[in-house]
């Protein structure tokens, strides 16, 4: 870590005390205890009793709802001690706590399993007799949605065995992974000195103008990834095994499956989402291109897919980028505005650069009697204001959706990232609309079409990479390093294609993904979200105001139906394959105006 201040988000974060006072509150032991005593009560009352189909649709009611209230019990500890941890994975008592947590969910997930196992088991007819009672009120898509997984389900000692098993399993490994990212320290070479950065501060150096900075930053990283090779590796290997086993044992057809399940989306979806994606690289390799040009550069290398473009690119503080997203916010909704504020004034917001802290970003939308938490690693960039616009879109999806309770407040992943992105939107058309200087206009441009590349093209090369692991692990047994590396380069070369020479450097980087690890195959539920937002972003501006309830509306609904239903509301068919070339023309188009901007300042000409 350097010396002195970090950025200016230092002294931003978290208050958890609308959890627990700290760790050692008596009301966790307190809630422990309650979530084990209730799950004891439940199972003794309903075990049996709902296979039998004999429950009135009003008993099989306020089962669920018991169902839930011991869930978010739990689910509070649970919330607590991820936050807690997550603000340093290197201190044991917080390690400790977590891992305790898990355990703890185990146990109450192994008394309550009879229940959706029971469910499952019901002929179709006496499930739709049920789902088609009033008085099963909001839980009915809840139920429905449990049914879609009866052809995977285990019995009941089984699925218990696994479930305890993930603690020293899967869960263990994703532990082990945090805790050797949030230790990587990356050691650069700046102005003839050596200088050690946590991993998110080197992987901002990438966006720096100064390009003997980013070839730096890239080795540094590269060194640092590769000194964990022996285990990352291993945890890769077998967090891969792990998933196939599972897999294996519930009759999965394909590694994705149980990926699609949890996303409400069908296989032939994502496909259709993916290929067109491929289909449209292209525009990647004309950006790149016209990227190389304007640079002036021979030749782009991987650390200069993320360089500025020709222009000023000022830090922005922490403060000056709270100012610009909610004033983003306050234009579209002054609703959605209250909320974000909530955020930055009690305590919901850690973005504070420190040792052992988690990497990346993400919202943690916590449990409903509480409210979500943004984690960020600010480090005064640009592209660090656009990332805080998207974990509040995040925050604010989560927290209107509080009120479809625990079991439904979680939107699938491809409709989760939907309020993020549409919040990126909101915060690039402020910007755009208030800047003159065509120069300035260009860099934010830029700077959005790469982080849309990043959002769409890398997330389906990066889903990619994963099915080619998946394949390989299955295939040719534990891999090496070196043969993942080349699954990662090969991934890559798709979205490329010549406009960008990757390193075998570059070929470590596969190594620090988070998610990979913690949600396998998530990655193409961002491609999702991007797409889905260009298209309804257009239908804002078409509509105007008149769309911002609706919009709102659909926020609220959180994970209370399936996207496709949830969509149509508003006019969008996700069914329909040629959807997603909707969200890629608009990135066509916006390449095209770079291309005018450029061409308006005589940094390309017009006949290239």
């Amino acid at each position: 870590m350097t010396e002195g201040k970090t950025s200016s988000a230092e002294g931003i974060s978290w208050d958890l005390t609308d959890f627990y006072q700290d760790s050692e509150d008596p009301g966790i032991e307190r809630d422990f205890a309650i979530s084990v005593e209730m799950a004891d009560s439940f199972r003794e009352r309903y075990r049996g009793k709902v296979e039998t189909g004999k429950l009135k649709p009003g008993e099989l009611y306020e089962a669920v709802k018991e169902y839930e209230t011991i869930y978010e019990t739990i689910g509070k500890v649970a919330s607590f001690a991820w936050l807690y941890h997550s603000q340093n994975t290197q201190e044991p008592k917080r390690g400790a706590l977590f891992t305790k947590t898990q355990q703890k969910i185990s146990e109450v997930s192994n008394k309550l399993i009879f229940f959706q196992l029971e469910w499952q088991s019901l002929e179709d007819t006496v499930a739709d007799e049920y789902m088609g009672s009033p008085e099963l009120g909001k839980y009915k898509n809840y139920l429905k949605h449990w049914r879609r997984y009866t052809p995977h389900m285990l019995s009941e000692k089984e699925e218990q065995i696994v479930e305890s098993l993930q603690i020293t399993g899967k869960k263990a490994l994703v532990r082990l992974f945090d805790e050797i990212i949030g230790d990587t320290t990356v050691s650069i070479e700046v102005d003839g000195e050596k200088k050690d950065f946590v991993l998110d501060q080197a992987l901002s150096k990438l966006y720096d103008s100064n390009r003997e900075l980013r070839k730096a930053a890239a080795k540094g990283i590269t060194e640092a990834l590769s000194g964990k090779k022996k285990f990352l590796t291993f945890v890769f290997n077998n967090i891969v095994l792990n998933h196939s086993t599972i897999c294996d044992f519930r009759g999965y057809p394909d590694p994705m499956t149980p990926r699609n399940l949890d996303n409400r989306v069908k296989k032939e979806t994502v496909d259709a989402l993916m290929q067109a994606c491929l289909d449209n690289t292209d525009i990647v390799h004309d950006f790149y291109r016209l990227m190389k040009d304007m640079l002036g550069y021979d030749t782009l290398y991987d650390h200069d897919r993320y360089c500025p473009l020709p222009g000023d690119t000022p830090d922005v503080t922490y403060e000056e980028s709270k100012a610009h997203v909610l004033e983003a916010y306050g234009k579209f909704s002054p609703e959605l505005r209250d909320i974000v504020v909530r955020f930055f004034e009690e305590g919901w917001i850690d973005a504070e650069l420190k040792p052992g802290k988690r990497g990346g970003a993400f919202s943690a939308s916590a449990v409903p009697s509480v409210h979500p938490y943004i984690l960020l690693n600010f480090t005064d960039k640009t592209r660090d204001m656009t990332t805080m616009a998207h974990e509040l879109g995040h925050g604010v999806h989560q927290y209107l959706a509080r009120e479809q309770g625990y079991l439904q407040q979680r939107t699938p992943l491809t409709t989760a990232e939907m309020a993020s992105v549409f919040g990126e939107m909101l915060l690039f058309d402020k910007l755009m609309g208030e800047v003159k200087d065509p120069h300035t206009k260009l860099n934010i441009l830029g700077h959005k079409l790469k982080d849309d590349f990043a959002t769409v093209f890398r997330q389906v090369i990066m889903t990619r990479f994963e099915q080619k692991l998946h394949k390989e692990r299955m295939e040719k047994g534990e891999l090496r390093p070196e043969q993942i590396n080349e699954l990662w380069l090969e991934a890559n070369r798709e979205e490329f294609g010549d406009t960008v020479v990757l390193t075998d450097d570059y070929g470590w980087w596969w190594s620090y993904v988070l998610h990979f690890v913690h949600y396998p195959f998530y990655c193409y539920a961002y491609a999702f979200g991007e797409l889905l937002v260009l298209a309804l972003y257009d239908m804002y501006r078409e509509q105007g105001k008149e769309f911002v309830p609706k919009y709102i509306d659909l926020l609220r609904r959180g994970g209370s139906e399936d996207p496709e239903d949830m969509l149509r509301r508003i006019g969008a068919d996700i069914t329909d394959p040629h959807f997603w070339e909707r969200g890629l023309a608009v990135l066509r188009e916006q390449v095209k105006m770079v291309e005018e901007l450029a061409e308006e300042l005589e940094l390309v000409t017009g006949d290239r």
